[in-house]
């Protein structure tokens, strides 16, 4: 339920403190399901790690690291953020790179100055019930980009949260990319009437820039 009470997130006891979009929320806590998904175990594996090798560095690295991390901070909560550690910087740099296949780094890559996300709008077509989805890519990427889909949702929703990494950015075509077979490969193929959510991001290095969003209806065939 809402409360009227100062901006406050964690457990205390039984209850729950959560700053939502509506205002400052209190809920009953409740142990979440863990349906130990393959996404999930793969994750978890890398998190171990990637954590597990902070401790053979050598004191130049770590000491790289820090120095790196005071320049990004960490995500905002309850409108305050703070530098990163330079651990937290070393976790954070590699398991963007494992989730992605590529190698683990010992030593802080530069951080780029990312160009603006090249990729435009969503488009949806139903031909004869075959569903086509495809993004606008009118300018050349200089990044690799990735793209994240969230599970088809009812056209009057406006905040969707839950986004998982479908794969990489298919090059583009006559400045579209397809992304048919990803999207449907985790999700199925998308009902008419329903609403599809991409984000797409930019990533170098293990850095990734701000995720962009679009979205379209699927039409009736």
């Amino acid at each position: 339920m809402r409360t009227l009470t100062v901006p406050q997130s964690g457990k205390k006891g039984a209850t729950v403190s959560v700053l939502t979009r509506y205002g400052q929320v209190e809920r009953e806590f409740v142990i979440p399901k863990d349906p130990h998904t393959p996404d999930q175990l793969r994750v978890r594996s890398n998190l171990g790690r990637i954590a597990s090798r902070w401790r053979y560095l050598t004191p130049q690295q770590r000491i790289a690291w820090t120095l790196a991390g005071q320049d990004d901070r960490s995500r905002p909560c309850l409108g305050k953020s703070a530098r990163l550690t330079g651990c937290q910087l070393f976790i954070k740099i590699n398991c963007a790179r494992a989730a992605i296949g590529l190698g683990q780094l010992s030593d802080p890559p530069p951080a780029p100055n990312f160009d603006e996300n090249p990729v435009g709008e969503l488009s949806i077509t139903d031909t004869q019930g075959s569903v086509s989805l495809k993004l606008s890519v009118p300018a050349t990427q200089k990044a690799d980009i990735y793209v994240y889909g969230a599970a088809p949702c009812s056209a009057g929703i406006t905040f969707v949260r839950d986004f998982v990494m479908l794969g990489r950015l298919p090059d583009p075509v006559g400045q579209v990319s397809e992304i048919t077979d990803m999207y449907v490969a985790r999700y199925g193929v998308p009902p008419a009437g329903m609403q599809v959510c991409i984000r797409t991001r930019q990533q170098v290095n293990g850095w990734e820039d701000i995720a962009k969003q679009t979205s379209a209806i699927v039409p009736l065939a």
